[in-house]
């Protein structure tokens, strides 16, 4: 059923959103049809965007279907910097040999959410590569000490004698200067971002714009029940293959599979409160969690795949069938099963292919491996060695 441009105005203003400010002004102007330029940057301190990542990217979307000006920011300055609003310690700073390889496919994963042909793009070296010490201190001006200190994770560093630099004290300013330089009418964060995002409207009257109005979204959990976020290694990357993206998704505990249909995915809100609703009463959240996975899938990867995807997890993780296709191996003659596993990655060592086989965990057709010494040989040839539920190799030599 088609929703009115009303109805898709408040479920923008509402769905995973933590906090908006200033929602009632930016909710007339969206009614009014303003074509607003509304703008979200991101660092790229690793190589990869996850689902963490997709929250606000979904929503630079949504105000894109509704025919604003997206700005795509991506920060290849503020990511030599780093910001530490959510650190519990000083984020080391980056070379820009790093951040230049990490950034190398940003632009191509935004644009799995994003259309790239109504998509402003920037790097933000643009312009704060050329700001100077008179243009920083005057912006500087704005802000006290005290306020950078009371935000929570700075606050709980000093208090516990841990060391806080300047140059966190600096990342603010240069995030607030983004809203300057492309002129944003609204800017989108999540809300370990909230100072940064404020200090855009306090540095734009400055120069004489008008303070942009902001939206916040809620962080999501990865698996281990942390935030989400490549410095804990808990992400569903955007470039995860489709079975690793539906397998990830598959971890997740129960209590999170509503968080990720209303934050993760456009699946209609009254789907969503089905899916919750169904779990409550009794139904298995597995099921839930099986839609949620294919929907996932589909954003980045399509429907065929996400089908494809689906058809892999129930009959090779859940059944434990032997998928079609299995890899053909690339190992030379001779060699020891530990050996083996390690020249096809499916163990970091000789070590963990040890540990992995005296787990119990390694398979040669069908029949448990249990002599971590075991030698391959011509008689091996064609047998489908299996690590863990979903690792799968034919031996070829």
């Amino acid at each position: 059923m088609e929703i009115s441009r009303e109805q898709k105005i408040e479920e923008l203003l509402t769905r995973g959103v933590a906090e908006a400010i200033d929602r009632e002004h930016l909710k007339k102007r969206l009614l009014a049809g303003e074509k607003l330029r509304v703008k979200l940057g991101i660092d790229p301190t690793s190589p990869n965007l996850h689902l963490g990542r997709s929250v606000p990217l979904l929503k630079l979307r949504d105000f894109q279907d509704l025919g604003c000006q997206v700005v795509f920011i991506v920060g290849d300055f503020t990511g030599i910097i780093g910001d530490t609003s959510d650190k519990e310690a000083e984020r080391p700073m980056l070379t820009r040999e790093q951040v230049q390889g990490n950034m190398e496919n940003y632009l191509e994963q935004a644009f799995k959410i994003l259309d790239r042909e109504k998509t402003e793009t920037h790097f933000n070296s643009e312009w704060l590569s050329k700001l100077g010490f008179l243009e920083l201190s005057q912006m500087a001006n704005l802000f006290s000490l005290h306020e950078f200190a009371s935000r929570e994770m700075i606050a709980k560093r000093l208090a516990s004698g841990s060391r806080v630099s300047f140059h966190e004290m600096l990342y603010p300013l240069m995030q607030g200067y983004d809203s300057v330089a492309v002129k944003a009418d609204v800017e989108l964060g999540g809300t370990d971002q909230r100072f940064n995002l404020l200090a855009g409207r306090t540095i734009q009257p400055k120069y004489e714009q008008a303070p942009q109005d902001i939206l916040m979204t809620n962080l999501i959990l990865g698996a281990d029940g942390r935030k989400m976020s490549s410095s804990w290694g808990n992400t569903i990357n955007l470039l995860d293959t489709p079975n690793e993206m539906f397998g990830k998704t598959m971890s997740i505990p129960d209590e999170l599979i509503m968080d990720y249909f209303t934050h993760c995915t456009r699946v209609p809100t009254g789907d969503v409160v089905e899916f919750a609703e169904s779990i409550i009463t009794g139904g298995n959240p597995r099921d839930a969690k099986l839609r949620l996975a294919e929907e996932i899938v589909k954003i980045y990867h399509g429907e065929s795949e996400s089908k494809t995807a689906v058809e892999y997890f129930i009959h090779t993780i859940s059944k434990g069938e032997i998928p079609e296709n299995v890899r053909p191996s690339e190992a030379p003659p001779e060699t020891t099963i530990i050996e083996f596993m390690v020249f096809e990655k499916l163990a970091s060592s000789k070590s963990d292919a040890r540990r992995k086989i005296e787990q119990g965990g390694v398979e040669l057709d069908g029949k448990k491996v249990d002599d971590w010494q075991m030698q391959l040989s011509e008689s091996d040839n064609g047998k489908i060695l299996k690590v863990g539920k979903k690792d799968f190799v034919k031996i070829v030599f």
